[in-house]
């Protein structure tokens, strides 16, 4: 059998199988004020040279065979700090795959002292211990977030996370994790051109390991957008908050100009049968995590966001793309270093992969992925319609249509296997489940719980666009926004928010905003006085999941122990959890989501019982008690009561 060595960053590996990857640091570029030492992957047949500042220096093979390839390698004396660098192999000019720092437009590597990046307090700086399913994920895009708030300093940059108003906003909602959309260094935006107006979510990645330039004050200065960075992490734990990676090793940019292709033509890529290139990421290519080279780079990739960002979480792009066998040593890499941080991604991918489905980390794969928590589409379609059309309702419009004749059925199990967290229950039946057939979850904290996010309509376009009356009467609306987010909220999975929902945002109807302009993406946050009733539910309902453990018990044992689900109509879904939960000091906690257009009864338990939530409204002092075996919850509206 084939042998492969791995170069290290001071020495050289043992041999081990190419399908058993082995721990190694995978550094391109080691700096000291004595030397740099420089290394790259490439094919053992090239011709391999680094060009320091203009001047060439030829790289030598190791000998040793790593995969289809080798290790060069070339030291340069001398303190070489704050000059650039690129790789040319067989004429092929790019800062590498793993480049730390990088000129304007990523188009040369930049040797750095990364000591000198770090904030005041950095080396003490930390989140803290926190369990999966205390999680409240915040979505955001640097740009949507702030360029529109009239007192930001920093409007669209790493910056403006730093500033009172934005923390002082994120904690009076109380999410504790920011996601924020891709933030390495990508394509799409020109930094030189930063005056005239441009806009993309960021998933078409350049430099996988580089702040993006264009978020930053300076993109001309390496070192500012890498110290931005770090300041914006650290202002966000100081006040408890996350920080989560958007992560696109799927596909890069593009794939001739790529620096996979250009320091290894075809190494990095998915081929079909007949030579083609494989686009399971639907953006003319996909990665093939399977590779032992690919697999480490994407191992110390989110390695070196932990150690050298402190970032908090990863959510990975079209994870179903990538092999079950990688993402499990990524899982594996994290714990050694810190086994509190939350993984997650899409289990699924945008076409047709080269791997067969068996491997890949799909969403039915996620039993094989202990410790990776995947979106559930279950509960998002079931509550608002479908992804492929726009114009069809899901159980909120149509459960509040009186003439709907339509069996609501389906709609109401794949809610209530969502609330479960999509483990296995005994009251729920997933042979009536819209998408998935049987529990895809071992615990609850592998379900990601939510209505929206980025990559499609907000909340409030698409009631607007399937419910008509939602679209003519702002008071429907508001009351069916508010009831899907109780579902989110109060479900077992972790739950998750696009920014801007707790502002009653609308993106125009645009579905696919990815470059759309500010006018459309931009927050509009004067909508938090014009609607702060809004506002205030969030907020209740963040506060009220935090407060009580019996919402997120992180333990499918103990949700098939505790979690009950009523009796109601198809156009209700009820459920208490009972004895309590979690050890929660509310004994019995009764949640009645009523989608219907009248007001609608409920049996329960006879007893006496605190409300909480109701008429759109949360107060966890108690808005006041009923007595009684059944409860009366208003149209459109979820109600909340407790013993």
């Amino acid at each position: 059998m084939k042998k492969l060595l791995f170069v290290g960053i001071t020495a050289m590996m043992m041999a081990c199988d190419p399908q058993e990857p082995t721990t190694f640091d995978f550094d391109e570029m080691t700096y000291s004020p004595r030397e740099t030492v420089f290394k790259l992957f490439a094919p053992t047949e090239a011709r391999c040279l680094v060009v320091v500042d203009g001047d060439s220096v030829a790289m030598k093979p190791t000998a040793i065979p790593v995969d289809e390839g080798t290790i060069w390698t070339a030291t340069v004396k001398g303190d070489l700090k704050g000059k650039t660098y690129e790789f040319v192999v067989d004429g092929q000019a790019s800062p590498g795959v793993f480049a730390k720092a990088v000129t304007v437009n990523g188009q040369k590597g930049v040797i750095v002292d990364l000591s000198d990046t770090d904030p005041e307090g950095w080396a003490t700086d930390s989140l803290g211990a926190r369990k999966f399913s205390d999680w409240v994920v915040y979505e955001m895009h640097h740009r949507d977030f702030s360029v529109a708030r009239p007192e930001a300093q920093y409007p669209g940059k790493f910056m403006a996370l730093t500033e009172p108003w934005a923390l002082d906003h994120l904690t009076d909602l109380g999410i504790n994790a920011v996601h924020i959309l891709p933030s390495y260094d990508y394509g799409s935006v020109d930094e030189t051109r930063l005056n005239e107006p441009q806009y993309n979510w960021g998933y078409d990645p350049v430099n996988y390991n580089v702040p993006e330039g264009s978020y930053s004050t300076d993109p001309t200065d390496p070192t500012c957008r890498i110290r931005e960075f770090k300041q914006m992490v650290k202002a966000l734990h100081e006040k408890g908050i996350a920080v989560v990676l958007d992560v696109v090793y799927n596909h890069t940019f593009n794939i001739d100009g790529s620096n996979f292709q250009r320091t290894f033509p075809d190494y990095y890529y998915r081929k079909n049968a007949d030579g083609t290139y494989s686009n399971g990421s639907g953006c003319g290519n996909e990665t093939a995590s399977e590779k032992p080279m690919m697999r480490k780079f994407m191992i110390e990739s989110v390695k070196y966001w932990m150690k050298e960002y402190h970032i908090d979480a990863f959510r990975f792009d079209l994870m179903g793309v990538h092999d079950i066998e990688t993402m499990n040593a990524i899982r594996a890499a994290a714990d050694e270093i810190n086994p509190d941080i939350f993984i997650y991604g899409e289990g699924w991918s945008a076409g047709g992969c080269a791997l067969p489905g068996e491997q890949l980390a799909m969403k039915a794969n996620i039993p094989q992925l202990p410790g990776i928590a995947a979106f559930s589409d279950d509960i998002r379609d079931a509550l608002r319609g479908p992804f492929s059309d726009d114009t069809q309702p899901g159980w909120l419009g149509m459960a509040s249509n009186p003439a709907n004749k339509a069996d609501l059925s389906v709609l109401k199990e794949s809610i209530k296997a969502g609330i479960a967290g999509m483990i296995e229950h005994p009251q729920v039946d997933y042979s009536k489940v819209n998408y998935s057939k049987e529990p895809y979850a071992l615990q609850p904290t592998q379900m990601m719980s939510y209505v929206s996010c980025h990559d499609d309509m907000c909340l409030t376009d698409r009631l607007c666009a399937s419910i008509p009356a939602a679209k003519a009467n702002p008071t429907t609306l508001i009351a069916l926004d508010l009831l899907a987010q109780t579902a989110v909220f109060t479900s077992q999975g972790v739950p998750f928010m696009l920014s801007g929902e707790e502002l009653l945002r609308t993106k125009l109807g645009v579905h696919n905003s990815y470059e759309s302009p500010d006018s459309i993406n931009q927050l509009d946050w004067t909508n938090k006085e014009r609607y702060p009733e809004v506002f205030n539910y969030y907020k209740g309902l963040i506060a009220l999941r935090k407060n009580h453990p019996a919402f997120r018990l992180g333990d499918a044992e103990q949700v098939r122990q505790h979690l009950e689900f009523l009796p109601s109509e198809d156009s209700q879904v009820a459920f208490c959890l009972k004895d309590n939960a979690g050890g929660d000091e509310w004994k019995d906690i009764i949640v009645v989501l009523n989608a219907a257009s009248k007001p609608c009864k409920v049996s329960v338990p006879q007893g006496t019982y605190t409300i909480v939530c109701a008429d759109k409204r949360i107060d966890e002092k108690g808005m006041g008690t009923t007595e009684g075996n059944s409860l009366t919850v208003a149209p459109m509206s979820a109600l909340i009561v407790h013993d």
